[in-house]
């Protein structure tokens, strides 16, 4: 095969697989390439390396292509049907989308849901949204009983503002008047009216600290004028 191939709208990408390495194809006319039919590019069994494709402009598809080895385009990859990949995308930029994105059959929008089948409902399914609020919380939650210290994970020592942390208390069986004394990163201490043995639930909510705070309300008309770090969200327009 020739070093250098020139394309036109005369050619034809109908045929069998080629195999190749080190193939230059150029644009007729001084014109982006654009494919009419199919390109099938395989690798060649022979060749101990995978070739690439590498393209320094546009490519745009008519109808499809299948590849088996990898593929780099510096310019823009314009496609008007379908691409199937049964590898892994991986992106250094950003993936953008003009409608919705779906992956493993979840769309992602504004809410952040799961859907099952219902554990004990036959023929029927269950569905929660993601709880949503002014922060990024993080929350802790249990019984404790005949103890007076509430161990926090190990993890939140790194993960969390310590002076955020807010503590709620349900006794259990009886009123035992439980308070919080004093907390550090590690545990929460309580204290019962008398000394009476403890016995209730607690819910110990905290705001992380591996960011800046949310910015909850901001002036502006899209999400590029938010006054933080956009990077450190999932956003949906």
């Amino acid at each position: 095969m020739a070093d250098k191939t020139y394309l036109d709208n005369s050619i034809n990408f109908n045929q069998p697989p080629v195999c190749w390495q080190g193939l230059e194809v150029y644009p007729g006319n001084g014109a982006a390439s654009n494919l009419y039919g199919t390109l099938n590019v395989i690798k060649n069994p022979k060749e101990l390396i995978t070739p690439d494709i590498n393209t320094d402009g546009n490519v745009n598809v008519k109808k499809s292509v299948n590849v088996k080895i990898d593929v780099n385009v510096e310019g823009d990859t314009n496609v008007s049907g379908d691409i199937s990949v049964d590898g892994n995308i991986n992106a250094d930029g950003q993936i953008v989308s003009q409608t919705q994105v779906t992956a493993s059959g979840t769309t992602l929008t504004s809410r952040k849901p799961f859907d099952i089948p219902h554990p004990n409902k036959k023929g029927w399914r269950l569905r929660h949204v993601c709880l949503e609020g002014p922060e990024s919380g993080v929350y802790f939650r249990g019984r404790i009983k005949n103890k007076t210290e509430i161990d926090l994970p190990n993890y939140w020592k790194d993960l969390v503002d310590i002076d955020s942390i807010t503590v709620n208390l349900t006794s259990i069986g009886s009123h035992q008047d439980v308070i919080v004394n004093t907390w550090n990163e590690d545990k929460v201490y309580l204290q019962s009216k008398e000394g009476l043995p403890i016995d209730c639930f607690y819910y110990i909510c905290a705001e992380r600290i591996d960011g800046e705070k949310l910015i909850v309300e901001y002036e502006g008309t899209s999400i590029n004028d938010y006054p933080g770090d956009n990077t450190i969200y999932s956003i949906n327009k």
